[in-house]
């Protein structure tokens, strides 16, 4: 019995498409494999690269704003970090109004300044937190010197009942100088300035 034979494994005409030497691609074909082979290269390279940019001027805004922030003088609008009040002790009470602060350091004493408007009860947690009460505040007592008002900007010449205290701990647990001004009735203002020795 004799089956059909194919051609041979190098003649073009085998029906198997198999024979042959290799066809050389079409040129639709080759466009497409370079544009995606170019493709791959630049995004394997230019998005890390745009990333590295992004980051380098995220970096740079980052580093204007901090610049920006401790070179200033005075306080700035905005509660202390939970941090600062930690480290400084610096309970502000809820509800608080008004909440400026600003920090200073050097070699020798890092001080937080703080200021806010809070309610009666406020002010009475608030004294509490640190171990005081409202008995402990004396009248007309202004414990806050002209080099720190000199640093906020604070006068302590305004109408209303001034009373102050000053809550001495040792070191390196922060010293607090308070000063409160009751001339709104219910809604006394609070003038806090917490220095530590590191």
């Amino acid at each position: 019995m004799t089956g059909a034979l194919l051609p041979p494994a190098n003649d073009p005409g085998r029906p198997d498409g198999q024979g042959g030497a290799h066809r050389g691609e079409d040129r639709r074909h080759m466009i497409r494999r370079r544009a995606l082979t170019l493709l791959i290269i630049v995004l394997l390279i230019g998005v890390p690269a745009g990333y590295l940019v992004i980051s380098a001027n995220q970096s740079r805004a980052s580093g204007k704003d901090k610049e920006a922030k401790y070179s200033a003088t005075g306080l700035t609008e905005g509660w202390p970090s939970k941090l600062q009040r930690r480290i400084y002790q610096v309970p502000v009470p809820h509800p608080a109004w008004w909440v400026a602060s600003y920090e200073t350091n050097n070699w020798k004493t890092s001080r937080l300044y703080v200021e806010f408007e809070t309610s009666d009860a406020g002010l009475t947690a608030f004294l509490t937190s640190m171990g005081m009460s409202k008995k402990d505040l004396r009248k007309d007592s202004l414990p806050i010197g002209e080099r720190d008002r000199d640093v906020t900007g604070w006068t302590f010449d305004g109408p209303g009942t001034w009373s102050g205290l000053v809550h001495e701990q040792k070191d390196p647990a922060p010293t607090h100088d308070v000063v409160v001004n009751h001339d709104k009735p219910g809604y006394p203002r609070v003038y806090v300035v917490a220095r530590t020795v590191p």
